[in-house]
């Protein structure tokens, strides 16, 4: 014997040419009316006619259609299970339904992770490069020793609560529906402290000062976040720490900038050291150096000292480069030989121009010539 359906246009109040947001409109509608438990034919109506496959094969063939189709979670062919689903499909997640319809929510009280702690430290550029440990005082909320994080007095435990009757939840009706909510007295642990610890007053946890050490690894970046795991405030009912981020600054230095891993450094030498060459002492991160400087040197130009610049911090070997851009420097004040011996210079040169001025002296020949 054939089973007898209510047609699914029917079931929901909508015409056969109603689109896809009248239908959406009107199980929004019945969901709001009827509890989902109690109406499946709504849920199936709308799980059918919002699917543009499926109202074809609903339109086409009825319900023979579309008891065909291969089933998904739940018996249901798509991405909607159950009427619950359905209905968290328009409000916001189960949570919502729970709440309005009993299903919990608010109950049953879980201990949650304490608070992260941020704290910051400064060190110097030498000490980036060369990585070091660094203690700081934190202060935190621990787990009272005296109660053990219960907040009772010793001899004592906390009690049920009367309010939910232990249950960390109450339960409020409003006509057919009941919405369930976290319970505002023992704010949903189901136990409430009548006699508190002296020591914590009654909260679980005491406040206090600790040093932590931390490793600050070479080559770390300006305004890097260290975390420190485990080192951030008690939980309450005995959760577990939250964490610990270190901000690190790394203050300026008045020689040397950093990009990446190589750091720059500006170094003046005399005219006659950049042009007859040799070495000069510089500063690097790991002491003094020297720098060999080739001959014709321009002012401006940047030489590589390969390997004396910053490591890398992830520990994978390795460092970057020192670089350094040479000024040449132009003597203000001359003594009378300084003179006699640039004045003969000046006229070898002019004799004798470099490749760089006879190229300018070229062109400009041509220049006034019209060329």
């Amino acid at each position: 014997m054939a089973e007898s359906r209510r047609d699914y246009y029917e079931v929901l109040g909508v015409p056969r040419d109603a689109d896809e947001e009248a239908v959406k409109r009107a199980y929004r509608k019945a969901a709001l009316q009827w509890h989902p438990d109690r109406n499946p034919g709504n849920a199936r109506a709308y799980q059918v006619l919002s699917d543009g496959e499926k109202r074809r094969r609903y339109d086409q063939y009825g319900h023979a259609g579309v008891e065909a189709a291969p089933a998904g979670r739940g018996g249901f062919e798509g991405g909607f299970v159950s009427p619950e689903d359905l209905f968290a499909s328009f409000f916001g997640g189960g949570g919502a339904f729970e709440e309005f319809f009993g299903g919990g929510g608010g109950g049953g009280f879980r201990s949650q992770r304490g608070a992260h702690l941020v704290a910051s430290v400064e060190v110097s550029f030498e000490e980036m490069a060369r990585g070091m440990e660094r203690t700081l005082r934190v202060r935190r909320r621990d787990r009272c020793d005296a109660c053990r994080g219960s907040g009772a007095k010793v001899g004592t435990a906390p009690s049920s609560c009367q309010t939910c009757g232990g249950s960390g939840a109450v339960q409020r009706s409003a006509g057919f529906f009941a919405l369930r909510t976290t319970c505002p007295r023992c704010r949903g642990r189901g136990t409430v402290v009548r006699d508190p610890c002296p020591a914590c007053r009654g909260e679980g946890r005491v406040t206090g000062e600790h040093e932590i050490t931390i490793r600050i690894p070479a080559g770390i970046e300006d305004g890097t976040r260290l975390r420190v795991a485990g080192e951030g405030e008690a939980g309450e009912e005995g959760g577990p720490h939250g964490d610990l981020y270190v901000e690190v600054r790394v203050r300026p230095h008045p020689f040397f900038e950093r990009e990446g891993p190589d750091v720059y450094c500006v170094v003046p030498v005399s005219f006659a050291r950049a042009a007859l060459g040799g070495d000069v002492e510089v500063p690097t991160l790991q002491g003094k150096s020297m720098l060999k400087v080739p001959r014709g040197t321009q002012g401006g130009q940047v030489l590589r000292m390969r390997g004396l610049g910053i490591p890398d911090p992830r520990g994978r070997g390795g460092r970057g480069d020192q670089l350094v851009r040479v000024v040449v420097e132009v003597p203000q004040k001359l003594t009378k030989r300084e003179t006699e011996l640039l004045r003969e210079l000046e006229t070898l040169q002019e004799e004798h121009p470099g490749e760089a001025r006879r190229s300018f002296l070229g062109n400009l020949k041509d220049l006034f010539n019209g060329k």
